[in-house]
């Protein structure tokens, strides 16, 4: 586990060579994560967003957290012979305060920015956001330049190295292209909460329609003070933290 202090939190790398996708065929994240089928529909009225509540939120809900991200998704338990780059949708960090001492448990996954720096650098538009804010990688257009893995501010993005066995239908992966959280985006279009946030399963994690007043998150957001990781950068991001 990583313990970093607040100038520290968010250090990303990567390196930049040309890579070329291998990808299950069959399905396209694209037309899957675009036009659901018996979903409900994609639209600008929406926006879709996560509150974390560090206060409430503990080492063992977020290693809940990352074992339902791991058993939806697919990801986690392939082998990387490089031995570096591993799988990270959502990571499991503790943030010191310099100043105070206080040492907070951070959930820190793809913030879904509405100003996406990953979207603006890629080449091939195969890192995109929906209407609703979801922002996602089409591993069909991905070339593996790994240009939005250096342009995530968060550290976000993972790059598979290896050859993949098992997939889900749903999340599509492949060697050579890059990966990152999708909100859940298969299961949010059912109606239905990502499953970081059903496996905690109280208001340490709220997740729900930024622009519908009447929500949850709304609501909540006007009681309490939360902030942005790097709010500094204006990318006025989905994910939201409180007692940091």
């Amino acid at each position: 586990m990583k313990k970093l202090n607040r100038r520290e939190f968010i250090k990303g790398s990567a390196t930049s060579t040309i890579g070329v996708a291998t990808i299950a065929s069959g399905i396209s994240l694209t037309t899957f994560a675009a036009q659901p089928k018996e979903t409900n529909p994609v639209t600008n009225e929406k926006r879709w967003g996560m509150l974390i509540d560090t206060n409430q939120l503990t080492e063992e809900n977020i290693d809940d957290m990352v074992d339902a991200c791991q058993q939806e998704q697919g990801w986690g338990g392939e082998e990387h012979s490089t031995g570096h780059q591993q799988a990270g949708w959502i990571k499991k960090l503790k943030v010191r305060d310099t100043t105070t001492g206080r040492i907070s448990n951070l959930a820190l996954m793809c913030q879904h920015c509405e100003e996406p720096p990953c979207v603006d650098v890629c080449p091939t538009n195969a890192s995109m956001k929906r209407e609703d804010g979801i922002v996602l990688v089409d591993k069909h257009l991905c070339i593996g330049c790994r240009y939005c893995m250096m342009a995530c501010p968060y550290d976000a993005r993972s790059f598979v190295h290896e050859d993949l066995t098992n997939q889900k239908e749903h999340m599509p992966r492949g060697k050579g292209t890059v990966e990152s959280c999708t909100m859940c985006v298969h299961k949010v279009d059912k109606g239905e909460q990502p499953a970081c946030v059903a496996s905690v399963d109280s208001d340490a994690v709220i997740f729900g329609d930024l622009y519908d007043s009447s929500s949850k998150i709304n609501q909540t957001l006007k009681k309490i003070q939360s902030t942005q990781i790097r709010a500094d950068l204006n990318l006025n991001t989905a994910v939201r933290y409180s007692g940091v």
